[in-house]
């Protein structure tokens, strides 16, 4: 999801009209949550959704027009006695997607938002996977407007050790400023990154350094089945692409606090981890599930060129990248449900 921070705080939406079910003093509670603890008072409130319904799939976007395309599609369902509960500014909403538990949250924006915003979701609730979707920059060429790439891996290339002028290479992929000097390449001041990898703990392991983190294996596999499904061209009667977006899956995903505009960067990256797509938490969302031995899968449409040729930041491409994204998630969750996926814990 590459998107200008002015542009997305543009976007204001109110669901509360949605889904208010006069739920009274019970959900007043609700908003006023801090974290959840044994005598806190939202305690037994979240026992009792776990009594409910459950073991839940957990579907997490990032920002608005993700919701939104959620929201208009009226495909989720909310649980007509607790339809939502609000922790730590957070809105989880209680329902159903296809006929399958669904808890649903909206991350906010970049890393540290969505890591956090999954470790309260896995917290508090019965989660036997969590769903990711939303838009994406596509570093790649051979991806056009509205496709949607079933991720295999991500990488967060946003951890970098600055390294002083002159310094000798390292063994780990750099990022020489010198080597995009203009109009002649030279030496740089700011001399050049090392990208290092993310350290992963989770329960019974010792700490790992990955670069690399791997979707769910078995999800993933689930996932193939669906590079034929019919994604939309138009978004309505006034916009539609030249051609049928598609579901491409095994591609390799960037994840990074960093909002890409900017097409040598952009060529960077492709070339040197063979990166797709560029997003601002998918990586974060991996990580939370790794240290939870949670399965995860990942769905982002693509949204616009990250700084490629076509710069113009479309709403309607924004938004048709975010139905195609939630129309594969949402099949995905028709066909976990099929499969009645259960992991060892």
């Amino acid at each position: 999801m590459i998107m200008g921070l002015n542009q997305r705080r543009r976007w204001v939406l109110d669901v509360k009209s949605v889904v208010m079910f006069g739920m009274g003093l019970l959900l007043a509670m609700a908003q006023h949550t801090v974290q959840l603890r044994s005598n806190h008072p939202m305690h037994g409130i979240v026992d009792r959704v776990n009594e409910i319904g459950g073991p839940y799939i957990g579907l997490v976007m990032a920002y608005p027009p993700e919701e939104l395309a959620l929201i208009t599609s009226r495909l989720f369902v909310h649980n007509s006695r607790i339809p939502f509960i609000d922790l730590a500014g957070r809105r989880f909403n209680v329902g159903k997607i296809k006929n399958v538990d669904v808890i649903y949250v909206m991350t906010g924006e970049q890393t540290v938002n969505a890591g956090i915003t999954v470790q309260i979701l896995l917290d508090a609730f019965d989660i036997r996977g969590v769903v990711h979707y939303g838009t994406a920059g596509s570093s790649n060429n051979s991806l056009s407007f509205g496709d949607v790439s079933v991720m295999k891996y991500v990488a967060f290339t946003g951890s970098w050790k600055w390294k002083a002028f002159k310094s000798e290479t390292g063994q780990l992929p750099e990022l020489d400023f010198g080597a995009f000097n203009f109009p002649l390449r030279g030496k740089n001041l700011l001399a050049k990154v090392e990208f290092t990898p993310s350290q992963l703990y989770s329960a019974g392991k010792p700490m790992e350094e990955l670069f690399w983190l791997p979707v769910d294996s078995e999800w993933f596999d689930i996932a193939t089945q669906l590079q034929d499904l019919e994604l939309r061209r138009c978004l309505n009667d006034t916009y539609c692409l030249p051609e049928t977006p598609k579901v491409i899956v095994g591609l390799r995903g960037s994840t990074a606090d960093i909002f890409l505009d900017n097409a040598a960067y952009r060529e960077f990256l492709f070339k040197q981890f063979n990166v797709s797509t560029v997003d601002e938490e998918s990586a974060a969302i991996v990580m939370a599930c790794l240290s939870n031995a949670v399965p995860c899968i990942v769905f982002r449409g693509v949204s616009d060129l990250g700084g490629g040729s076509d710069r113009l930041l479309s709403i309607s491409r924004i938004s048709l990248a975010s139905v195609n994204a939630l129309r594969v998630a949402a099949e995905f969750i028709a066909l976990i449900d099929k499969n009645n996926l259960v992991h060892d814990q």
